[in-house]
């Protein structure tokens, strides 16, 4: 194949790469003017879908040395031939767009748009015929746990995932939206309200993503039964044993037997649900730890805490119905509890969710399959509980959910992002999941083999050079030199939640990985001071890069720390710089917080880092009274 021309755009510029392209000969030259369309005035559905992607109205004639864009909707796809689909034709002439929906239409208008927007003054002639893996290809971002975005980041995150032809989007709610009366359980985390809602449902639908309103309804509703009235509503009381082997004390699950929880659950969905277009619901019901261990436990061992769950979650069901939607639930709790499988709600939607490299979504998305049952799979972007992200995990899970996804006929791929204990890492961490997410959920065949760096750098990053991308994999890929592998965290991660005495936390880390964990953060720290971020926000994107690399390398001194003084009280100099390290870190935190997202949530975010603060200055005096 001929080399294409330094300043023509070409295949190799596209984010998905799409699924079949045929090089034609010449190029479309574009510098002597832009576009003229060629559409039926009566097909309005085409026309905004391509003005509203191109982000330009578009003219019936020429008026000078347009190239003419020719929109054509087709009556009948071609044979085999799925919902999506389009056929866009460059030439040195003409570019005709083809398509059978409007969906298809604003599909193939950002891939031309991409083309346009390469920075080249002329395209590559050929043919893209195009479709996607999954009809949904969707990402859900958490804003309960402490992170509340602002409206122009999220308004930002979907200008970018619309570009990369996502077409869905959860924001994971349990407590950040203003729910009237009550304030109580929301008061000072800058919630959602309903306008703002209705806002971004509208900004959101205009690039072509479905905004589905998200609330979980059963278990992780800790922010709520920390509260009374709503304590009475808990399933456990005087605390609970986790599958993993600890005590908690507080409550997380609601008690299904008591008629008031669904009465909240009701007055939940009738505030929410009016704010969105979307007949979709997500109910969530994932995680109900405690089931059985508390109010409901003679019910749960009469029936089966698999019964006891399900029949709570048809109530929802029953509730969701009622407002017209179509129920979306986690599927973990399910397939604890097989046998009832079959009794799920036959027109909701089970979302198969794990975020590690070796989760068994083939056997589960066989399981559902077998049974006739719509599901999506959901993998995640490695970005919580880990400061930085775990990019060779991230990469893997994604893959590996793809895989098994379209072998077994998921209609959805919803990539997750979570911010478990203060959301301290910044967005860009999770650039890398979205990215690579949404490109193999669009066709797996081309994009499975990408250079995320490279395309993280031009298409996230607006860096054409590649050097963003890999400073943010590399800051990513640190915990792997501590030859120290955990489950859903980081080795770095683990060390800073835990007490300096607990050294089982750092999973047989010894001084020489920390020395080399250090030793990666320190050449990182200093090829991003020297490195231009170019982009509309590269400042911001240096300074969280910096930032990051700051915690990395403070916890490293701090697990460096906690291996030499194992089972000795650590000397009053040491604690004291790390003191002093802590508070620049806050600082920081703070500052880096406000530019992106809202005020609500940063005390608590904040209180992790506090509490490492407060254990260095009392064990600092400790040790100058001992």
């Amino acid at each position: 194949m001929a080399q294409t021309p330094a300043d023509t755009a070409s295949e190799g510029d596209l984010l998905p790469r799409p699924r079949r392209v045929r090089r034609l000969a010449g190029r479309c030259d574009l510098s002597n003017g832009g576009l003229a369309a060629q559409f039926d005035p009566s097909d309005r559905g085409a026309v905004e879908a391509v003005e509203s992607t191109l982000g330009v109205r578009l003219a019936a004639k020429a008026k000078g040395r347009e190239i003419p864009l020719v929109l054509e909707r087709r009556r009948t796809r071609p044979p085999g031939r799925p919902p999506q689909w389009y056929s866009l034709r460059i030439t040195q002439h003409e570019i005709h767009l083809q398509t059978g929906d409007d969906a298809g239409f604003r599909l193939g208008a950002t891939t031309l748009r991409q083309l346009l927007n390469a920075g080249r003054r002329a395209i590559r002639a050929m043919e893209i015929e195009d479709w996607p893996d999954f009809p949904v290809r969707g990402v859900m971002l958490d804003i309960s746990r402490d992170k509340v975005p602002t409206l122009r980041t999220l308004e930002t995150l979907i200008d970018l995932l619309a570009g990369w032809k996502i077409n869905q989007f959860q924001l994971y709610t349990e407590h950040t939206f203003a729910y009237r009366c009550h304030e109580r359980v929301w008061r000072g985390a800058s919630p959602m309200t309903g306008g703002q809602i209705e806002h971004f449902d509208q900004y959101c639908r205009r690039r072509g993503i479905e905004l589905v309103p998200n609330q979980n309804s059963f278990g992780h509703m800790e922010r709520w039964l920390r509260h009374a009235p709503y304590a009475a509503l808990a399933e456990a009381i005087g605390g609970w044993e986790t599958p993993w082997g600890d005590h908690r004390a507080a409550p997380t699950t609601l008690n299904p037997l008591d008629p008031r929880c669904i009465r909240l659950i009701r007055d939940l969905y009738g505030q929410l649900l009016p704010h969105f277009e979307s007949r979709l619901f997500n109910v969530g019901c994932d995680e109900t730890w405690e089931l059985g261990q508390g109010r409901s436990k003679e019910a749960c061992r009469r029936r089966g805490v698999g019964r006891v769950y399900l029949d709570f979650l048809h109530r929802i069901h029953r509730e969701a119905q009622r407002h017209g939607r179509r129920m979306l639930f986690w599927a973990d709790v399910a397939f604890q509890h097989p046998e009832l499988i079959p009794e799920l709600p036959r027109d909701a939607i089970p979302l198969l969710w794990g975020y590690e490299a070796d989760h068994p979504f083939d056997a589960q998305c066989a399981v559902l399959a077998r049974r006739g049952l719509p599901f999506y799979v959901c993998p995640g972007t490695s970005s919580w509980c880990s400061f930085a992200g775990r990019t060779d995990n991230c990469l893997a899970n994604l893959r590996n959910a793809a895989t098994a996804g379209r072998a077994h006929g998921a209609g959805g791929y919803l990539i997750t992002d979570w911010g478990d204990y203060g959301h301290r890492q910044y967005l860009p961490v999770s650039y890398c999941g979205f990215l690579y997410g949404a490109a193999l959920s669009w066709c797996a065949d081309t994009n499975t083999r990408l250079d995320v760096a490279r395309e993280l750098s031009r298409h996230a990053f607006d860096d054409p050079d590649g050097e963003t991308g890999r400073l943010w994999l590399a800051a990513a890929k640190v915990h792997e030199l501590s030859g120290v592998s955990l489950k859903n965290r980081t080795v770095l991660f683990s060390c800073m939640q835990a007490d300096l005495a607990n050294v089982q936390v750092l999973g047989g880390l010894t001084k020489d990985g920390a020395l080399r964990m250090g030793r990666e953060v320190d050449a990182l720290q200093r090829t991003a001071r020297r490195t231009t971020f170019p982009g509309s926000d590269g400042l911001l994107v240096r300074e969280e890069l910096l930032a990051t690399l700051a915690v990395l390398r403070h916890a490293c001194d701090r697990a460096a720390l906690m291996l030499a003084t194992a089972g000795s009280p650590p000397s009053s100099p040491a604690l004291q710089r790390l003191a002093c390290g802590m508070r620049a870190v806050i600082k920081r935190h703070g500052g880096l917080w406000r530019r992106r997202n809202r005020p609500g949530g940063l005390a608590s975010s904040l209180g992790y880092y506090r509490k490492n603060l407060r254990q260095y200055l009392s064990n600092s005096r400790a040790g100058s009274r001992g």
